[in-house]
């Protein structure tokens, strides 16, 4: 039963996991119609979900919407668009697609423009009334809103390339605005649809003036003039349309150049390239001899072999140039050798070389800690073993002296001994112990073995009988052995003979 009810619940997994894949779905509600007024930024959401997540794709108006659309960024839920433009307007598609489906989310968009002066047929015939809210109000002198997107007034693009060039200004009352280029008002068709002239009735005011495929003829100075009753404000650009030449991109300059870094220090290269077409600035350091293993990948430019380096963001340069820079940090001696600025395009590619030098680092002079550590053993066992060797010699050697000197006392005469405890001689027949009663001549009688042992006992007695403890002897001797002695007159006797060795 439990098995069954552990398969039931295994199963119920399974479905509900199943189940929650599929095709995308939205996830809100969204206002299907959107508006925006000219020169905001517009975000179009995309609230969409499923598992496995979808991919995203935006349209407008049958077009995909991709990178080369510079002022329209797909976000991860979103379209975001910069500075909307009247020609922004239009239908626009999310369509998000899964392994399972797809779902779409349909935008349209509508572009408001407050720089329109009246209504065409609308109003007194003096078209003055509808200023009146204006004039009644303070006059102000126009200014630019937005001039940190002006700041670059020398502009370099190619041939076939586009351009925008911005002058959003505020006033009051609304200032209108002129474009001309060398000094000569633009016409209509110039500028673009809804012309650029000067708030006349029904026209829109161009704030931002598009030019489109360039050409040779759009080289010049462009200049709009912003003006209303209280004052006026210019601002000049400078195009450079440059004439594609087909051509494989050129280094222009000196860089890079050769450079010396101290050790930890840093510096960096810079290329500059002249192309076309944005090029491909590369940078490559060569693989010097028997290094080859230390690199995953190289490739090979002449007769060497190089290691592809990371490489940032390469910036366009009002000269039409581009620039790219590699930046060393923390240098090291491994950092030192070649270094090659690689720029291509469509139509080949161009190199030039510079060395790094990374000077010698100062201190490791100073803390050779790894050298101390070369034994293999640590410093305690090194001076103990040596200590440890020598006392056991020493205990050794007292050990000899010591025996030898036992040695020494033990094979010493018998006279060192007591009267008392003297033992016979080993090579006499018959000892000549000291009696205690001795003639006054001094002479020594010779005793027989049988006389020796029983004076000896009898001095044991005499000892014990006067109180005194008797005196132990090691019971350590070293030859035992009989004589038999046989005499002139017939007698015959056995004796012992014991060698001690104290």
């Amino acid at each position: 039963m439990k098995l069954l009810w552990v398969c039931l619940l295994v199963l119920e997994l399974v479905l509900t996991s199943c189940g929650a894949r599929g095709p995308p779905r939205v996830s809100e509600r969204v206002a299907h119609r959107q508006t925006v007024r000219l020169g905001r930024t517009m975000k179009l959401p995309c609230p969409v979900e499923g598992d496995p997540p979808p991919l995203i794709m935006w349209t407008k108006d049958g077009r995909n919407i991709h990178s080369g659309w510079t002022r329209f960024r797909v976000l991860q839920l979103a379209l975001r668009i910069k500075e909307v433009e009247a020609e922004d307007a239009g239908t626009y598609i999310c369509k998000a697609t899964n392994g399972f489906g797809s779902v779409n989310i349909n935008y349209t968009l509508i572009v408001i423009d407050d720089s329109r002066s009246g209504r065409d047929g609308a109003g007194p015939t003096d078209g003055g009334s509808e200023h009146a809210p204006e004039l009644a109000g303070k006059l102000v002198r126009p200014r630019f809103t937005q001039p940190a997107k002006m700041r670059k007034r020398v502009i370099a693009r190619p041939v076939g390339s586009s351009v925008r060039l911005k002058c959003t200004a505020s006033g009051n009352p609304r200032p209108d605005i002129v474009w001309l280029k060398d000094s000569r008002p633009l016409e209509g068709e110039e500028v673009g649809a809804g012309g650029g002239g000067g708030g006349g009735g029904g026209r829109k005011k161009k704030w931002t003036l598009s030019l489109k495929n360039l050409a040779p003829e759009h080289s010049g100075k462009y200049t709009c003039h912003v003006s209303n009753k209280a004052g006026e404000i210019n601002a000049t650009y400078k195009v450079e349309v440059i004439q594609r030449t087909n051509s494989k991109p050129i280094l222009t300059g000196t860089h890079p150049v050769n450079t010396t870094v101290d050790y930890g220090g840093t510096t960096s290269f810079q290329c500059k390239v002249r192309s076309d077409v944005k090029p491909v600035i590369q940078w490559l350091k060569r693989v010097e001899a028997g290094d080859e293993n230390k690199y995953n990948s190289t490739i090979e430019v002449g007769d060497h072999r190089f290691v592809v380096l990371p490489t940032g963001e390469v910036w366009s340069r009002p000269d039409g140039s581009y620039l790219n820079k590699l930046l060393i940090t923390r240098a090291k001696e491994e950092d030192a050798g070649m270094y090659i600025c690689l720029g291509a395009n469509t139509m080949g590619y161009s190199f030039r070389s510079a060395y790094l030098t990374v000077l010698p680092d100062l201190k490791p002079h100073v803390s050779p800690v790894p050298t101390a550590t070369a034994p293999s053993l640590p410093w305690p066992v090194i001076i103990g073993i040596p200590a440890g060797v020598a006392f056991i010699i020493g205990t050794a050697l007292l050990w000899f002296c010591q025996s030898k000197r036992t040695c020494s006392t033990s094979s010493s005469s018998p006279s060192a001994l007591p009267a008392s405890q003297r033992p016979p001689a080993a090579n006499r027949e018959r000892a000549c112990p000291t009696l205690p009663a001795q003639p006054a001549n001094g002479d020594k009688d010779c005793l027989s073995y049988e006389d020796y042992v029983a004076h000896q006992q009898q001095l044991l007695l005499a000892q014990g009988s006067a109180g005194l403890a008797p005196k132990v002897y090691p019971k350590i001797y070293t030859d035992i052995h009989t004589h038999t002695h046989s005499h002139v007159d017939g007698k015959v006797h056995q004796h012992q003979h014991i060698h001690y060795q104290c």
